[in-house]
């Protein structure tokens, strides 16, 4: 589950969230992206191409996790400016930051249902990470997951019909699908090693996802129906938070590369990796590729 520490850094404590290749990324569309170049962590957008980097969120707090409305109008993104993780919602321009959920617990990790009509999150209301949906004015919060274990980041599945998910009720982190109402678990991964951050693929084939199995975290793929489970990334630095283009065709990433974090995009079948941030002095991480 991810957890913010000192300085807004975010750590890996128990759980962590969660086709075709052969062209290169568009140039339309914007990507959200988590930014500490002014000293703490704020929501920043930019042009597909990393073009026009322009702060959307200015507090004194942590701004992170964003993600896009199918619609491309608002950002739903995780802050901890009321002292605790709460998700919040935003118009796509920065304007009108409103709080959605308000518990004295931890709730992170806002996922858009692909019909624009709810957003499921990892919360620890109860005691441990599970998964939550509500209505994306914030009413109807209702818990999906009910397990002793840790339970978070759901990604949910272009027809709205399932999620995939993160949980470590088997032993370790690894990465589950469920329907959308909670039901029918069932594990995808099976590794000693931990998965976390998983996101399904526009088109449902896939679902990459991050795992430390090859000693640091990279990228992997697998497809929904037979596994096949594939690095993506390769690189000795880590590399993780993926997120798919709307057509499927490329993934922007997060990589320790270049010595500090950095957001990258490669083909979807890992080719053609290409620093879109470049900026040494501060990292850049969380990317969400909005509608097109």
């Amino acid at each position: 589950m991810l957890w913010a520490g000192a300085a807004g850094t975010v750590l890996l404590l128990s759980v962590g969230g969660c086709g075709g290749g052969g062209h290169g990324p568009s140039s339309k569309g914007k990507i959200a992206f988590a930014s500490y170049r002014d000293g703490n962590w704020e929501i920043y957008v930019m042009n597909a191409d990393g073009s026009n980097q322009t702060r959307l969120t200015n507090n004194a707090a942590t701004d992170h996790l964003p993600a896009w409305s199918p619609d491309g109008s608002k950002i739903a993104f995780a802050s901890d400016r009321d002292g605790n993780w709460e998700i919040y919602v935003m118009n796509a321009d920065g304007t009108n930051r409103t709080r959605l959920t308000n518990n004295a617990a931890d709730d992170l990790a806002p996922a858009w249902s692909p019909d624009g009509t709810k957003i499921a999150f990892t919360s620890t209301r109860d005691g441990n990470g599970e998964v939550y949906v509500m209505n994306t004015d914030g009413s109807g919060q209702t818990r999906l997951t009910n397990s002793p274990a840790a339970d978070g980041q759901p990604s949910w599945s272009p027809d709205g019909s399932r999620m995939a998910f993160i949980s470590d009720r088997d032993g370790n982190d690894n990465v589950y699908v469920m329907d959308a109402d909670g039901s029918n678990p069932t594990r995808l991964t099976s590794n000693l090693a931990d998965e976390w951050w998983c996101a399904w693929s526009p088109d449902g084939s896939k679902i990459a996802f991050v795992s430390d199995r090859d000693g640091n975290d990279e990228i992997y793929v697998m497809s929904t129906r037979w596994g096949n489970e594939i690095n993506l990334s390769r690189n000795p630095g880590n590399d993780m938070y993926p997120a798919w283009s709307p057509a499927g065709r490329a993934m922007y990433f997060t990589s320790s590369r270049a010595g500090d974090w950095e957001i990258y995009v490669m083909n979807a079948d890992g080719s053609n990796q290409k620093n879109l941030t470049n900026s040494p002095v501060t990292d850049d991480k969380m990317p969400a590729w909005g509608p097109e």
